[in-house]
């Protein structure tokens, strides 16, 4: 049996110097960060939900509440591992991901490669089992004026 799982992901960019900018659990050098309540890994989040999506089990947002103070600024890495540890509990294994980037800042193209391999790590995915697109929002929009980006996750399971 296989299932398919589709996650989505928003956080606001600021310019927060004491804050790191992190993404598919890296930091990545950056003027700007993401808004959150924890870390705001907006990539770990789109993939822990596409994760949870694909087992049924629900979202982040009722995991991990952005109102539970015991998690402010947790590790979208710990997120992201338990959301798997809860999904291979119910007896699915992890296939692949596809990620696509929708945003300004930063620019993936230049550290695609790390990000992958970051994530791979994060999975325990092989890394070409891991796929990292972007693209802009072409200046439309709230993306487009660079005041936030977009993460849409893909996941495959199989039991």
């Amino acid at each position: 049996m296989i299932r398919v799982g589709s996650g989505v992901d928003f956080h606001k960019l600021i310019q927060e110097p004491f804050r790191p900018l992190m993404l598919a659990g890296m930091e990545v050098k950056s003027e700007f960060a993401f808004l959150g309540h924890s870390d705001a890994d907006v990539l770990l989040h789109a993939v822990a939900d596409a994760l949870l999506g694909a087992a049924a089990l629900g979202d982040i947002g009722q995991h991990y509440p952005d109102t539970d103070a015991s998690i402010k600024n947790i590790s979208s890495t710990i997120i992201t591992k338990k959301c798997l540890a809860m999904v291979e509990e119910k007896g699915w294994k992890l296939i692949n991901v596809d990620c696509t980037y929708i945003g300004d800042h930063p620019k993936i193209a230049p550290i695609r490669t790390e990000l992958i391999q970051s994530l791979a790590g994060v999975l325990s995915l092989p890394v070409d089992a891991v796929s990292i697109k972007a693209t802009t929002s072409e200046g439309m929009g709230a993306l487009g004026r660079s005041e936030g980006v977009m993460v849409m996750a893909t996941v495959l399971i199989e039991k």
